[in-house]
């Protein structure tokens, strides 16, 4: 009985260790800059030896994708929570679209996701991110759509996904930046009714 609790006791130390360095390390970036950001004081934050840091990442760039993915991961389980048992996939949409800015007014998420991780780990690599975290939901959401006859026929999914996706993320920024949200609210509702004014016959 001693040894599993030595064992989890272990273990626990081992799993704070990792979220203290992720705390600290994400503290610093918005605070610096990655680039601006030097691991000893990543250490220092954290209260822990370099060796703790190597244990945990290889580099600092590991510990910028563990933060991103941390990042993503939050933003991901907010838009479920607020969409989690919706049937209606337009509505499921703006609810999730709504539930996305909300959750990128976290200070210095906007920065960390949209700025910063593109830079420092590649476009390629956040979308692989994105998908892990479960970014796929956006065109999950299209293609439901689709089937129940409420988007336009003849539009491509996969590039509007990109396209809607790429809107939010420009005006998630603005919204972070200070601009009011309720006009850039206005305009994605906007654009996802356009998709699904669908012309009548005749």
């Amino acid at each position: 009985m001693q040894q599993k609790k030595t064992i989890r006791s272990n273990k626990e130390r081992t799993e704070a260790t990792r979220a203290g360095l992720i705390t600290s390390a994400r503290a610093l970036f918005v605070e610096k800059g990655y680039a601006e950001t030097g691991t000893p004081e990543i250490v220092a934050r954290a209260r822990v030896t370099r060796g703790a840091l190597y244990h945990h990442f290889p580099d600092k760039a590991a510990l910028f994708r563990a933060v991103i993915e941390a990042e993503m991961t939050e933003i991901a389980a907010a838009i479920n929570h607020r969409t989690e048992g919706m049937t209606d996939p337009m509505a499921a949409l703006k609810t999730g679209s709504d539930a996305y800015f909300e959750a990128m007014m976290t200070p210095g998420r906007a920065r960390l996701v949209l700025l910063e991780g593109p830079v420092v780990l590649g476009v390629l690599e956040i979308e692989r991110i994105d998908r892990q975290t479960g970014g796929e939901s956006l065109l999950t959401g299209l293609e439901e759509a689709a089937r129940q006859g409420r988007i336009r026929a003849g539009i491509p999914l996969k590039p509007l996904a990109d396209l809607l996706s790429a809107a939010f993320d420009r005006a998630a920024l603005a919204i972070a930046e200070g601009e009011p949200p309720t006009p850039y609210r206005a305009a994605i509702d906007a654009l996802l009714n356009g998709i699904t004014d669908i012309p009548e016959k005749g």
